[in-house]
């Protein structure tokens, strides 16, 4: 199971306790993010290619001889559906979580993405602190009103920890709110989703807010458009949640992913 950015490995609790067969789940902090180390890209980004590369890694160490079953959220749907069109034989069942892609980029872009990064390279990032637990809490609940008082608690314990200054600070590197000098290759990923033989089950929440700040500028069915490139792909439309579908219906979503790599 692979977290969302600006997430932790945590986030699945409440799904994976709510799973009603036996599985054994493997939810691994991203590079940079809750307990893992921070590479120390000094004055530099972190690519999208590394969390691949760390997959290829965890799952050569866990299962280097069976297929394994993939649940991402978010940018870790998007690097689990990636990884399914390259290692098309070590990936048996995807589900991915209000995972979309990204806006299609188009060339003329190029000129505004490298000054944006160049811009972002001067200024070194910030993350805000917080003078409590309960006001990490507090905002984990201003970002998604849906999110209960206690499960708000559980997450604030995993988000954030005390710094030097005994403020409590995100568990996650700065240098991750910078942006890159590459474009969103749409073309590009859909060559590597067409490569993927694995069955895919994409959950949605419905009117996703997220999906449609992405979609913007395009009609829907078009920007959905993209996911014809799997060659089996389903989806389902979950109600009364946002884009932290696994918050907020975990029971749901824990009885998709029952069903689906059954």
């Amino acid at each position: 199971m692979l977290h969302g950015w600006m997430d932790v490995s945590a986030t699945f609790q409440f799904v994976v306790d709510a799973l009603k067969a036996q599985w054994h789940v493997i939810a691994p902090d991203a590079r940079g993010f809750g307990l893992s180390d921070w590479p120390g890209h000094e004055g530099g980004i972190y690519w999208r290619h590394e969390y691949l590369s760390d997959l290829d890694a965890l799952i050569d160490h866990y299962a280097p001889s069976q297929q394994v079953n993939l649940v991402g959220h978010s940018m870790g749907a998007n690097v689990i559906c990636m990884y399914a069109g390259i290692r098309p034989d070590s990936v048996r069942r995807v589900v991915d979580l209000e995972g979309f892609g990204m806006t299609a980029a188009h060339a003329s872009q190029a000129p505004s993405q490298l000054t944006a990064w160049l811009d972002d390279m001067r200024i070194p990032p910030i993350l805000s602190t917080y003078a409590s637990e309960a006001e990490v809490a507090a905002r984990l609940m201003k970002n998604n009103p849906r999110l209960s008082l206690d499960k708000a608690r559980f997450l604030a314990g995993h988000w954030a920890k005390i710094d030097t200054n005994g403020r409590y600070a995100l568990l996650a590197d700065p240098m991750h709110k910078r942006r890159g000098p590459l474009l969103y290759r749409l073309d590009e990923v859909m060559a590597v989703w067409r490569n993927a033989r694995a069955k895919v089950l994409h959950i949605e929440a419905q009117a996703s807010p997220t999906l449609a700040a992405l979609a913007a500028d395009v009609p829907l069915d078009c920007f959905k458009a993209r996911f014809k490139a799997f060659a089996d792909w389903r989806e389902e439309i979950i109600t009364d949640a946002g884009h932290m579908i696994h918050h907020d219906q975990p029971e749901r979503v824990a009885a998709l992913i029952d069903t689906f790599c059954a």
